[in-house]
């Protein structure tokens, strides 16, 4: 049995959930989110919650059950307030810019990286913060990761990306005798 599956979900005021075949689209003050999923598993909504229950008795369908729960309260989440995620970027010379619906990069490679800004998440850099905010927590975890592993931080000097409150482990280097 999944914890977190067999727990009522709780619709809150101002946010309405519906279902039409596969797709549940929830609609909120920040906007709406669509999403596709199996017929694993039963999904029904009344007035006030959302209330998930396996078809069948496999362990395919319990993995999913908690799966979709957590998707499900993060969408309802999502079109309340939007998710926010900050990066740092540190080094000499690294530069960070948004520029219409581009991120202009300047990491020390022998040309500029773009990166292209996808629809439904906003991005502000100033100085050498990065911040991307969006109501899809999937969609804005995916954007940050992969603006991330552009210049992971290195272990030896610090520099690079990284999240806010990572703590990048330093190793000592070289030890002249």
């Amino acid at each position: 049995m999944s914890r977190i599956g067999k727990q009522e979900i709780l619709i809150p005021a101002g946010v309405k959930v519906s279902q039409s075949g596969s797709i549940l689209d929830v609609i909120g003050p920040k906007g709406t989110l669509s999403k596709n999923f199996r017929d694993d598993i039963t999904i029904s909504i009344t007035d006030k919650n959302v209330t998930l229950n396996i078809k069948r008795n496999d362990k395919f369908s319990k993995s999913l059950w908690g799966t979709y729960a957590s998707h499900i309260k993060n969408m309802i989440a999502g079109v309340r307030a939007p998710y926010q995620k900050k990066l740092i970027l540190e080094g000499v010379g690294y530069k960070s810019e948004v520029r219409g619906k581009e991120f202009h990069f300047a990491l020390g490679f022998s040309h500029p990286v773009i990166v292209s800004i996808p629809d439904g998440i906003t991005a502000t850099a100033d100085k050498n913060n990065i911040t991307i905010t969006g109501i899809d927590k999937e969609l804005v975890g995916s954007f940050t990761a992969s603006i991330r592993a552009l210049k992971k931080g290195e272990p030896y000097k610090g520099k690079g990306m990284r999240y806010e409150g990572e703590v990048i482990r330093r190793k000592q280097g070289k030890k002249t005798v």
